[in-house]
């Protein structure tokens, strides 16, 4: 049977349709793994981001690369230098201070959301969260204790039931984990796993005041690990070059 034009033209829009779809699956996935490298600290602030090994690793063309690095870009978890091309980014001293006092104040609202919302079967699947990480803490390797330290925040958030909060939150973290790579003075043995025990304790009391008092001493835990100044950030980045060359 001849095929029609209107017939060639519907099934070469059906193709197209779905190389974009695949396209914007993979520019997902490209997203997904280079954030989950950042915050895991395997690619470091200032790492420059080889778009050619990124479209070869993945099968696609640079302009799905570039896409999917726009979106890290707005997160401001890489940068785009003129001339030079696509770095992780490098937060300063003033972000880094707004960064730490938008999460103090995101975590009070969303403790008094958990406190209102969240069911006493899931603070207990929380709690029993913070009983693994206190496993991961004796027993694990330091990758292992960063990615559960920051998936407690992000679960709490999540029992609030509100996902712009949740969002919101899960993007500072991300974006913190940057600043503790650039000005932490001293990298601590210590996931914050007692610390989260507490919280959750104090929800499952229903005491809000105790709860966000306990967040306020384990926020405060962390900022005072970092060092804010400009020679701490310039330190880290010339200790990643002697590591990387020597």
């Amino acid at each position: 049977m001849k095929k029609t034009r209107r017939q060639g033209t519907a099934k070469a829009n059906g193709q197209a349709d779905t190389a974009e779809h695949n396209n914007d699956d993979v520019s997902e996935r490209i997203r997904t793994t280079l954030a989950a490298a950042i915050g895991e600290g395997a690619l470091k602030p200032g790492t420059k981001i080889l778009e050619d090994a990124i479209a070869d690793h993945f099968g696609v063309s640079r302009t799905v690369v570039r896409g999917a690095l726009g979106v890290l870009e707005s997160d401001h978890l890489l940068e785009r230098k003129k001339n030079r091309g696509t770095f992780v980014a490098e937060p300063g001293i003033e972000e880094a201070k707004a960064l730490f006092e938008s999460r103090r104040k995101l975590e009070h609202v969303i403790l008094e959301l958990v406190m209102d919302r969240a069911t006493f079967e899931q603070l207990g699947a929380l709690e029993a969260l913070t009983l693994e990480e206190e496993q991961i803490h004796h027993h694990g390797d330091e990758k292992s204790k960063t990615v559960l330290s920051g998936k407690f925040h992000v679960v709490l958030a999540e029992l609030g039931g509100n996902a712009v909060m949740t969002e919101m939150l899960s993007k500072i973290v991300a974006r913190l984990s940057l600043v503790m790579a650039l000005y932490e003075e001293e990298k601590q043995d210590d996931c914050g796993a007692d610390h989260h025990r507490q919280i959750v304790s104090a929800l499952k009391a229903k005491d809000l005041s105790k709860a966000q008092h306990l967040m306020d001493h384990h926020l405060a835990d962390i900022e005072g690990r970092v060092r804010l100044t400009e020679g701490q950030g310039d330190r880290h980045t010339f200790m990643a070059v002697l590591e990387n060359f020597s």
